[in-house]
């Protein structure tokens, strides 16, 4: 007979403070630290928040201009480098007791373990095996952490997104037979894994404000409301879940996108700067990923005076990775549709994406120059391969407006 499964998460508690107290040396329990470029100025969100803000109320998502008075913050930059670093040793220490296979890495700061066949093997429960784990993070790193316990993925999450909090050691199970009584009262559906504002809001509509609720409704009706993901709700509000923890997923790759918020306005003229500078790195990810791109889209904002923007795509009469012939279509575009405001966001995307293998020549180039084009791009792309992204700029990067040196000094919008 197949044992019944037994599914952990486990979450490090506000990482990115607790990694900056840790660092300089702070207690996180009594320290008012936020994670957040203060440089950046009072619009910039703040990232996390320390435990010592949390227990008084202060969210970990907020901006600095929305911080409550009548603290004396310790303003900690980003470093998402060293998060980075911190997360990958957490998850070296949990291979020391769960096999590498037995582990799906969800985010930076949480990871989900198949615990099933764990408890045979330590002779212990699935509580006091998370419990060893939590506290050797603890003593290796420093790191506080909390866990959730379940039969399959969602319930574990909803086990430590709902009660772990309030559980002395952190760590919190549900079980099939408990889902009467720990999940469908949960209310409203937003604390709820996987449902977001706008789905709550369309169930509220419908008379539905609680997992119970949704697990009593009609599956047909709500399939047809919400199709495959009401099929997944209706599951989950009855504590099904058939994800394996062992499935490799293997994304398909639709589409390549690169956005930014803009330091300052930009007007029309040297805000074609940066999108040349993006249409430089977004191309070499292209190559990089040996995709061509038949679709390229591009998204303008204006400043918060102004409002609004605009989105636009355009379909190339072949597929390319040709940086040049990438920024000549998102001209084209850009000329036909700016108007001239001040500019805060930029964002590029191409789209309707397939394998490089072989490339169709423009009939309406010289093929020399098409084929120098090809040199020209693979040897640039060499160089930043191995040198870094830097090595290889266009003059303009050393202009007062471009962002390129800076931007390749970051990891998902922050600084290293």
């Amino acid at each position: 007979m197949t044992p019944k499964k037994v599914i952990a998460v486990i979450d490090l508690k506000a990482f990115y403070s607790y990694v900056e107290c840790i660092d300089r040396g702070l207690d996180a329990w009594k320290t008012p630290l936020v994670v957040a470029d203060k440089e950046r100025g009072k619009n910039t969100i703040v990232l996390s928040v320390s435990p010592y803000l949390k227990a008084r109320g202060v969210p970990s998502r907020l901006r600095i201009r929305d911080l409550p008075k009548g603290y004396d913050y310790v303003y900690a930059v980003p470093r998402m480098s060293r998060y980075i670093e911190k997360s990958t040793e957490v998850v070296k220490i949990m291979t020391d007791f769960v096999a590498h296979d037995d582990i799906h890495v969800y985010s930076i700061d949480e990871a989900f373990m198949d615990l099933t066949s764990y408890i045979n093997y330590y002779h212990m429960t699935a509580e006091k095996i998370v419990l060893m784990i939590i506290n050797a993070i603890k003593e290796r790193t420093g790191l506080q952490a909390t866990g959730g316990i379940g039969d399959n993925f969602f319930l574990s999450k909803v086990a430590l997104d709902i009660y772990a909090k309030h559980e002395k050691n952190g760590i919190a199970t549900i079980h099939q037979k408990d889902i009467k009584t720990k999940l469908w009262p949960i209310s409203p559906l937003t604390q709820i894994w996987g449902i977001g504002a706008r789905t709550a809001a369309k169930l509220n509509q419908m008379g539905i404000f609680t997992m119970g609720d949704l697990a009593n409704s009609d599956r047909e009706y709500i399939h047809d409301i919400f199709g495959i993901m009401g099929d997944q709700l209706v599951d989950h509000a009855n504590g099904i879940d058939e994800s394996d923890i062992h499935e490799v997923y293997i994304p398909k790759s639709t589409s390549l996108s690169l956005g930014q918020v803009l330091f300052k306005d930009f007007n029309k003229k040297n805000a074609v700067t940066i999108i040349r500078e993006m249409c430089d790195d977004l191309s070499h990810r292209l190559r990089e990923e040996n995709k061509l791109t038949e679709v390229v889209s591009l998204y303008i904002g204006y400043s918060k005076e102004i409002m609004g923007g605009f989105s636009r795509q355009m379909s190339l009469l072949h597929p390319t990775n040709d940086t040049e012939e990438l920024f000549n279509a998102l001209m084209e575009i850009y000329n036909k549709h700016i108007e001239d405001y001040p500019i805060r966001r930029i964002g590029i995307n191409f789209g309707k994406l397939s394998e490089s293998g072989y490339k169709q020549m423009d009939l309406f180039k010289e093929p020399e120059k098409q084929e120098a084009n090809i040199s020209l791009f693979k040897t640039m792309d060499k160089i930043k391969n191995k040198y870094g992204k830097n090595s290889v700029l266009r003059a303009s990067a050393l202009t007062e407006d471009s962002t390129a040196i800076e931007r390749h000094n970051q990891i998902g919008g922050h600084r290293k």
